[in-house]
């Protein structure tokens, strides 16, 4: 698997009430990509993180940043897997307004 598409979900939410949606969802419109649909609490560490405003293209020189921030104040990456937390839509964004957080877990 290349990527995980994950939805941050209210803390209100229990598996209880997400196994009672989905099931509704399946009924309602099927799709077989919602056999792979899982909940799931996610606490990730000491990251590094960014707001990179534009292209998608871009995001290499934010990365580059990120990892320079780290490198500065005693912090490495540790590994090459990211999160992006797309926070505009592209279909209706232009390129150089796109906004999306770019975070990666840290080490000393």
């Amino acid at each position: 698997m290349k990527y995980t598409i994950m939805i941050r979900q209210p803390d209100f939410l229990t598996e209880q009430w997400f196994e009672r949606f989905l099931e509704h969802a399946k009924k309602k419109k099927p799709n077989p990509f919602l056999e792979h649909v899982r909940f799931e609490h996610v606490e990730e560490g000491l990251c590094c993180q960014m707001m990179h405003i534009g292209s998608f293209d871009d995001e290499p020189k934010s990365f580059a940043r990120m990892e320079a921030f780290c490198a500065e104040n005693g912090y490495s990456r540790a590994s090459k897997i990211h999160r992006e937390i797309y926070l505009t839509d592209p279909r209706k964004t232009k390129p150089e307004k796109l906004k999306t957080v770019l975070r990666f877990l840290a080490k000393k």
